[in-house]
């Protein structure tokens, strides 16, 4: 007998309420293994691949590729028996998995190990409502049994039956519709509000979209297909880097010092590594040398590496630098970290910051990977920009702008010779980070890139 179960959209990532859909690797009669990527979705922080949770033969697809799914929405349906050989258990009957966390089992208490951690534990407060938007769908128990009398239900009644459940908002219900005509709707520009169900329970067909289509109820206004604009939903990487950099800007006082810096030292002297048989294998960029400088000027000015609690009214000074890498990527701006890069020497830097631009260009950055930062630089000089005025990340108090590095002329003992300069612009937090704090940190990284061998002074 077939038992079916839905999985869920899973947290992937602390406090995330939603994901598109970007990719499914599997269809409509596949069988698929427990662990299995089956699909690639996209959330406010990066790209993640979710691995399918059991063993089975995939039934239904509940959400399309570009979809918006809330957390906790079930977004497959998957028949964990198909050749009917053990009865389907229903919910009661089913026993407490005694594993330690095999993703898709069921734990003491009644939690199911998911992607990250564990469901909710049975009877658990629900998570706070994402501000202007509806409150997600509740999610079924996993077994789905069929109705006794049917010999071998199909699995679509099933899906539809927890898919078009009505979904509570501010201003009513959400109709009763599955996620492929509602998007079939939007396409057509039909507003599902207006339209009566004529599926069981008053669900919203094809049918009936096709049909308010044809009525002659007057079609929404269409884009001028001459126009030349276009408009892209905000949604993703973009969506969270704006609301984030939004935050910061109107919450944290930012002061933006700027110093314009002879780095000529610096860069004969990454001539002279790159020759040498330690850094013969490794990627020595300027950026480099700019990290290890941040990391050892901020020993001396641990307030640029210290977070501002307002809720519990306190400045938490950090004995560790996360370093953040602001990189561009085609989904948009991400800041993967650098876990304690002041323990590292200048070749590990390298190496690292190789490897972190390599995974986010390839869109591989995790959202771990992108949580805890403590200081931030942002590499602005790749792009032929001198420097500019840097927003803080959320939870940070200074970030460093390192500008590109050009000849230009320079003073060096009274005569005017050409040089490699190039501007660094400090943003820093005011309530953790002083005027003279702030100059002494920019002014300490000018130094180590003017002249490296200052670094034996710290």
């Amino acid at each position: 007998m077939p038992q079916f179960k839905q999985f869920p959209l899973p947290d992937t990532a602390e406090g995330l309420t939603e994901a598109e859909i970007l990719t499914w690797h599997v269809k409509p009669g596949d069988a698929v293994k427990v662990n299995q990527i089956i699909l690639e979705i996209e959330t406010a922080k990066a790209a993640v691949e979710l691995p399918c949770p059991w063993d089975g033969v995939v039934t239904e697809l509940l959400a399309e590729v570009g979809q918006t799914v809330e957390v906790g929405v079930p977004i497959i349906t998957i028949d964990v028996d198909p050749t009917g050989s053990a009865p389907a258990p229903t919910p009661a009957a089913a026993p407490a998995s005694t594993s330690n966390g095999k993703i898709g089992e069921e734990m003491p208490g009644g939690r199911i190990a998911t992607l990250v951690g564990y469901g909710p534990r049975a009877g658990a407060a629900k998570r706070r409502a994402r501000k202007d938007a509806p409150a997600p769908v509740a999610a079924a128990p996993a077994p789905v049994a069929a109705p006794a009398p049917a010999p071998a239900p199909a699995p679509a009644p099933v899906a539809a039956a927890v898919v078009a459940e009505p979904v509570a908002t501010p201003g009513g219900y959400v109709p009763l519709a599955k996620p492929p005509v509602r998007k079939l709707a939007k396409d057509l520009g039909v507003d599902l509000h207006a339209l009566s169900g004529s599926g069981p329970g008053g669900v919203i067909t094809r049918e009936d979209v096709e049909q308010a289509v044809a009525s002659p109820t007057p079609a929404p206004a269409v884009a001028d297909p001459g126009s030349r604009e276009r408009r892209v939903p905000i949604k993703g990487v973009r969506k969270a880097t704006a609301q984030a950099m939004v935050d910061s800007a109107f919450t944290a006082p930012h002061v933006t010092e700027f110093l314009t810096v002879d780095v000529t030292p610096m860069m004969e002297l990454r001539a002279r590594l790159k020759n040498a048989p330690q850094f013969r294998d490794v990627k020595l960029t300027p950026l480099a040398f700019a990290a290890k400088a941040v990391v050892l000027a901020a020993r001396r000015t641990p307030d640029v590496n210290a977070t501002w609690d307002e809720a519990a009214q306190e400045i938490v000074y950090k004995d560790y630098v996360h370093l953040g890498i602001a990189a561009a990527t085609p989904r948009g701006l991400v800041v993967p970290k650098v876990r304690d890069a002041d323990r590292m020497s200048l070749r590990e830097l390298a190496v690292a910051l190789d490897a972190l631009a390599t995974t986010a260009r390839e869109g591989r950055t995790t959202p771990a990977d992108m949580m805890g930062g403590t200081i931030t630089i942002t590499n602005v000089g790749v792009f032929g920009v001198d420097t500019g005025t840097p927003i803080i990340n959320p939870g940070e108090s200074a970030i460093l702008a390192f500008g590109a590095i050009r000849d230009m002329p320079w003073v060096v003992d009274g005569q005017v010779v050409p040089r490699k300069v190039c501007q660094l612009a400090l943003s820093f937090d005011h309530r953790v980070v002083d005027g003279q704090q702030g100059s002494q940190f920019l002014a300490d990284v000018g130094a180590l890139l003017a002249d490296p061998g200052v670094a034996m002074t710290y």
